[in-house]
């Protein structure tokens, strides 16, 4: 059975691969969509990126009605938005709380997740081969047991 995958990334995150690349490497935002459409294996994947609050929790609202999962890096607003985590609290499947840094060893400002708490699960550190990594975990989380390849 195919899925459908919804991959959030909030602010800043445009600025992959030139923004502090000693913290989130050199990779851009760019070559993360094509790495997250070639680990699907033929599940649908819509992957945005926003600067703009409003516009995540639009996308998480036709998330509710059209995807299986969410991934969702919402960067500077995992810290803050209450309104994301109430868009996010609404919907049903998986939701995979990713962040390229391990935040946990950055500043304490870093620390306090709001959306942490209504995730399935919740990655970091794994730079962006966090993705993929999330890809695969909301998989095996809609269909447990089935063989990736299959998926």
């Amino acid at each position: 059975m195919k899925r459908h995958i919804l991959i959030l990334n909030g602010p800043n995150l445009n600025r992959l691969g030139r923004r502090e690349p000693e913290i989130y490497g050199t990779t851009t935002l760019a070559d993360v969509e094509a790495m997250c459409v070639a680990a699907a294996h033929g599940n649908e994947i819509t992957f945005r990126q926003s600067n703009r609050e409003y516009e995540i929790i639009d996308w998480v609202h036709e998330g509710i009605d059209t995807a299986d999962a969410i991934i969702i890096n919402p960067a500077a607003f995992t810290f803050y938005s209450i309104a994301i985590v109430d868009a996010l609290k609404m919907f049903k499947g998986p939701i995979v709380e990713l962040h390229i840094s391990n935040v946990h060893s950055r500043e304490a400002m870093y620390h306090n997740s709001l959306v942490s708490p209504y995730a399935t699960a919740v990655m970091a550190g794994f730079g962006a081969r966090g993705y993929l990594l999330a890809i695969e975990a909301v998989l095996d989380m809609l269909d447990p047991g089935a063989e990736t390849a299959e998926k």
